[in-house]
């Protein structure tokens, strides 16, 4: 993402507990010119949304323990307002079925281990011209 004169660097916010796919993602993210913030947990994520206003969200669906990605995509857009969150997973089972995703505010989502090129390409392409 080359970032022009008068371009707004887009935030992308990673919620995920491993750091090495959260370093995966970042390394990738920002060599495309993004900025990149990350969270260890579900309490980290909803709060640095919050007070980052990331202009999207990947959420890692089993995040916690006791909290999955898609509760917390329910929680953010139940508030009203919020970025796109697309899910990580390596769980398709727990996702096949899970008719109306886009209902509890998910744009999205990408299957571990992810494609970088393929997660850039997706947010550069949604991302592109939101003000």
């Amino acid at each position: 993402m080359n970032i022009g004169m008068g371009e707004k660097r887009r935030i992308v916010l990673l919620v995920d507990s491993d750091p090495h796919a959260r370093s995966i993602l970042r390394n990738a993210l920002e060599a495309s010119g993004f900025s990149v913030g990350e969270a260890a947990n579900s309490a980290e994520g909803i709060r640095t949304v919050s007070r980052v206003k990331p202009d999207a969200v990947l959420f890692d669906l089993m995040v916690d323990q006791d909290v999955d990605g898609l509760s917390e995509a329910a929680r953010l857009n139940d508030v009203g307002n919020h970025p796109p969150v697309y899910i990580v997973s390596t769980a398709v089972d727990a996702l096949v079925g899970a008719v109306g995703l886009s209902e509890l505010g998910v744009s999205g989502v990408f299957l571990k281990p992810v494609d970088v090129a393929v997660v850039v390409q997706t947010l550069k392409t949604r991302l592109a011209g939101k003000d």
